[in-house]
């Protein structure tokens, strides 16, 4: 490779064939990529073709004869040596896939320097897993998590040159359990196959695992939890896969494993419940009391219906039209940039997130893992509710492509509280309504959403047994209502759905932990026409 003046890094540039004709080809260091450009082009040519270096999976030595087709008179004249780049390649909706192209000479060493030369700029990739840690659910979702893997996931694993430990879990807890006992630091990731339950579960035994290395009371509400720098990768293989979506932009397999191989790093927040100074659960999606509560707690009934269920509990929890009198005290996210009624959303390098980045390591150097919190702070709502929804993250799934709150960040160390007032069925359906369309789903009176960075809920039947869980100021508790519906009038409580779990009681204390994990994602790319793929269309119609 020749070193290029100011001691700039290093470009390699040869004449090589592909398919029927020859093309320049560059190995461009100094700016990252693969490049590649017909000296003779057609009319409507001119642009180059490139892919970078970061997302090239693999290259590989070829025997020529088996891969392409016949090329004339070059086949006569000497024995053709060959190399094959894997790369990604970008296809609609977020989705990726693996692609490859492949390029030949005549001259056996300049086939090696190339191969040599692309081998090395990826040995360089760092970020890149070589060891990986997978956990699979078999009965989850339509019970294809071993399948998907087998035929889907591994393949590209291989490939790529990452070795797996893989175990097949065979109850509940079973990789929350084995995290908390297995030496995790000798892996680059952690791994899951199946849906946002699996997920929790993997991120509950990595969470607890750094805890209980670093000596933290997980019990204590105020703690300041550890960081955990080994990334979860999610293969969706469940019944849902709101987590993948929301940080993918679409729930696929394959490109899920193409963003754990080519190692991307999305941090992501963490909320802590906790009831009497005794944790509960992580949150990172949906913390809903109230109308997503009764859903999940019908649902599980109804497992065996499948995903179904959710249609039927649904539309049976709507007709029960229960709401719920309680007290909910929040301490506003004033360092947070950005509201919950902004028109722009979370995507790939997102400025709020990388600034709440920058924020949690200079708070991070300045006072180490001390926490501040400003009791004066504190806001307090009362009121009757049909819905009341902590979110990190949009929450958006394909029947709702803008989650429950379009503008909510993946990494901003606060939550975006949705309180859901009571309100007649028509409006309450007005409102769900607008999660699947295009308008302003807080554009009603009766719906307030605020941006937080940790909230308190209870409701009256608990105010006399677990009012220490307010422990801000003096009690500030409504009148419990007592005015149901026929319908519902022995409805006093409803559940929490904690990502698709269950969380009885009804008193909480939830708290947002920046940027606790890392996830092998990027975020969700700006849905634009990608250059290289633009590229790759049209080397696929010149060859």
């Amino acid at each position: 490779m020749e070193r290029l003046p100011g001691g700039r890094r290093s470009r390699l540039v040869s004449s090589l064939g592909l398919g029927r004709r020859s093309w320049e080809v560059t190995l461009d260091e100094e700016r990252g990529r693969l490049a590649w450009r017909d000296p003779r082009p057609p009319r409507r040519a001119g642009e180059n073709c490139f892919v970078p270096i970061s997302e090239i999976i693999a290259v590989e030595e070829t025997e020529f004869n088996k891969k392409q087709r016949n090329i004339g008179r070059w086949q006569k004249m000497a024995k053709l040596h060959a190399f094959t780049v894997y790369y990604v390649k970008r296809a609609r909706n977020h989705r990726w896939r693996c692609s490859d192209v492949t390029f030949w000479c005549v001259d056996e060493h300049l086939c090696n320097q190339w191969t040599q030369a692309l081998k090395e700029l990826l040995e360089m990739q760092k970020s890149r897993p070589k060891q990986l840690l997978v956990y699979i659910n078999p009965y989850g979702g339509k019970r294809q998590g071993k399948r998907i893997y087998e035929q889907k996931v591994a393949p590209l694993f291989s490939l790529a040159s990452i070795s797996t430990d893989v175990v097949i879990t065979e109850h509940a807890n079973h990789a929350k359990d084995n995290l908390l006992e297995v030496n995790i630091y000798k892996y680059d990731g952690v791994v899951c196959v199946g849906g946002d339950g699996m997920f929790s579960e993997v991120m509950h035994g990595l969470i607890g695992r750094m805890q209980k290395d670093s000596g933290i009371d997980q019990n204590n509400p105020k703690a300041s939890l550890v960081q955990c720098n080994i990334r979860i990768g999610i293969i969706p293989a469940g019944s849902t896969d709101c987590i993948c979506y929301s940080t993918v932009g679409i729930s696929d397999p394959v490109t899920s494993a193409l963003h754990i191989i080519v190692g991307d790093c999305q941090p992501l927040d963490v909320s802590s419940v906790h009831h009497n100074n005794t944790f509960l659960k992580y949150s990172v999606s949906l913390l809903g009391y109230g109308f997503y509560g009764d859903i999940l707690k019908d649902s599980e009934k109804k497992r065996w219906m499948g995903p179904m269920r959710y249609d039927y509990s649904g539309l049976k929890t709507f007709l029960s039209h229960h709401y719920y009198e309680g007290t909910i005290a929040y301490q506003p996210a004033k360092q947070t940039h950005g509201s919950p009624r902004d028109k722009d959303s979370c995507r790939t390098g997102c400025y709020i997130c990388k600034k709440s980045e920058k924020q949690l390591a200079e708070q991070t150097k300045e006072h180490g893992l001390k926490h501040e919190e400003g009791e004066e702070d504190w806001k307090v709502i009362k009121g009757k509710f049909l819905a009341i929804n902590a979110v990190n993250m949009s929450c958006a799934c394909p029947r709702s492509p803008k989650g429950l709150s379009p503008a909510a960040h993946l990494a901003d160390g606060s939550a975006d509280l949705i309180l859901v007032r009571k309100c007649s069925r028509f409006d309450f359906l007005r409102y769900l309504v607008r999660h699947t369309n295009q308008d302003d789903q807080f554009d009603f009176p009766f719906v307030d959403v605020y941006r937080v960075k940790g909230f308190q809920f209870t409701s009256k039947l608990s105010e006399d047994n677990e009012s220490n869980v307010m422990d801000i100021g003096k009690k500030r508790f409504g009148q419990f209502c007592r005015d149901h519906p026929a319908c519902c009038c022995n409805i006093v409580n409803s559940i929490w759905n904690c990502d698709g779990e269950t969380l009885d009681g009804s008193a909480i204390e939830v708290r947002v932990h920046c940027q606790l994990v890392k996830l092998f994602a990027r975020g969700i790319e700006e849905n634009c026409k990608d250059e290289a793929a633009y590229n790759q269309n049209r080397i696929d119609q010149l060859l």
